[in-house]
């Protein structure tokens, strides 16, 4: 028996308990509903009454203060990326968050609410400024999820409203110190109806700020800073303000070193390597100043200057393929076309070369004088030719050069022959033994060589 009383009082403590709990939880339950629904409510239905007062007789038509005085809208601009930037387009990419405030008395309210934050569906409903971007080529803003437009207004009548563009501008690059030039690529914007004294712009402190450089496409280029003014411009509709943002851009020449100037190099540095080869070799000397190989192309001056020139013109093509066909001169058109001389001039050094070494390779003139002759000699009759009124016996020998009369002044600036050394020689001649072109090429080819690397280098980089 006590053990049933037992278990029973055990039962009804057990069903206390829980509907003591059950029924602190369905009056917390209450509270929290309550305390989360009436003050959404309340300001709600604020809000709603304000928005239907302000719009009520509201005009979006006509801007703020008209026939009173000139409306002010101050600017920001928050630069979320820069690039790419096509020179031959001539235009850059930008995306930026554009940020314009003013002032509208019309939209002015006594609340408890000093801001309205409102989305795009108000945005049509009201005045807004008729910016425009004057050097863009495209711009597009963005609609995904929602239109990316921002609305507030305070209630003493100031509209903050913000929006995101990507704008194709365009930018004039001039190209003269390609590739190791500096642009500066301008944002223009003004109103394009209302003139200075109906609009009026103006910059805010630290009015363009930019994000990290991390995520911008500069592939090409290292961002070097921003400017920002302000200009006025005349046209025959009035004076308007114009606002403007320079952004400072250098251009990176790993690329253009990679692809044109060490190829251009090494291939003038290869066409040296002929000067220390034997001048009678004449497949080794065309397969190095030709860049071609002996197997394919041995001894013949056609095949290595067509080839040194399809080689130089491949490099000139491929450093023209990201420029575009402006009429000027560049940097790099100024190095290829030295490059392709020093090559063009290593051929024709060779080709000299060539020419007189094989004109000196004639029988010598041997003063044998021969008083006796007899028909038992053996062997062919010689020659006998007359010679200042004397007779000379000749034996040919192709070993052997001509030699020089004495007393004969060699007519032209170079020295064929040896033995022309030693002849009188006219005023003012250069003495140059011809022969000997390969040991002067080995110390002029590089020098002048060096020398122009370092004039264009400092010039281009420094001056």
């Amino acid at each position: 028996m006590s053990t049933k009383l037992f278990l029973y009082f055990l039962v009804l403590s057990v069903f206390h308990v829980c509907s003591q709990t059950a029924a602190s939880e369905d009056d917390e339950y209450d509270d929290v509903t309550v305390n989360q629904m009436l003050a959404p409510k309340t300001h709600e239905t604020d809000a709603t009454q304000i928005l239907n007062n302000l719009l009520k007789e509201y005009d979006k038509k006509l801007r703020p203060d008209i026939g009173v005085k000139p409306t002010v809208i101050d600017v920001d601009i928050y630069v979320n990326s820069i690039g790419p930037v096509s020179s031959i387009n001539m235009e850059y990419q930008i995306d930026i968050i554009f940020a314009q405030t003013w002032t509208d008395s019309r939209l002015r309210y006594n609340s408890t609410m000093k801001i309205l934050t409102l989305n795009s569906n108000m945005v049509g409903l009201i005045w807004l400024p008729d910016t425009i971007f004057r050097n863009s080529k495209s711009a597009d803003s963005h609609w995904i999820t929602t239109p990316n437009q921002l609305l507030r207004i305070w209630n003493d009548g100031k509209i903050l409203y913000t929006l995101r563009l990507t704008i194709n501008a365009e930018c004039q690059l001039k190209l003269h110190s390609f590739p190791m030039d500096k642009h500066s690529c301008p944002l223009v914007f003004s109103s394009y109806g209302y003139p200075q004294d109906e609009m009026i712009y103006k910059w805010r402190r630290n009015s363009v700020q930019a994000s990290d450089q991390k995520s911008w496409r500069l592939y090409q280029f290292d961002f070097m800073g921003l400017r920002n003014t302000t200009d006025i411009i005349t046209t025959t509709a009035g004076d308007y303000v114009v606002m403007k943002v320079d952004f400072d851009l250098k251009r990176r020449m790993g690329y253009f070193t990679i692809q044109t100037y060490i190829p251009c190099i090494l291939t003038v540095v290869l066409s040296w390597v002929s000067f220390w080869i034997k001048k009678d070799a004449t497949p080794a000397r065309t397969a190095f100043t030709g860049l071609v190989t002996s197997m394919s192309c041995p001894g013949m001056s056609v095949c290595q200057g067509i080839t040194t020139v399809l080689t130089m013109t491949t490099l000139s093509t491929v450093a023209r393929t990201s420029l575009p066909r402006v009429s000027y001169v560049t940097a790099m058109d100024l190095f290829v076309t030295v490059c392709f001389l020093f090559v063009f001039a290593a051929l024709m050094e060779y080709a000299t070369l060539n020419y007189y070494s094989y004109s000196s390779k004639k029988p010598t003139c041997i003063k044998t004088k021969r008083p006796n002759y007899s028909v038992l000699d053996v062997g062919p009759p010689p020659t006998v030719i007359t010679l200042n009124n004397s007779m000379y016996w000749q034996e040919f020998d192709d070993a052997c050069v001509y030699e020089c009369l004495d007393g004969k002044d060699c007519q032209s600036f170079f020295c064929c022959y040896e033995e022309c050394k030693d002849g009188g020689w006219r005023k003012d001649r250069l003495h140059l033994d011809i022969l000997e072109l390969d040991a002067y090429s080995r110390v002029f080819f590089p020098t002048s060589f060096i020398l122009f690397n370092i004039v264009y280098w400092v010039g281009y980089l420094y001056l």
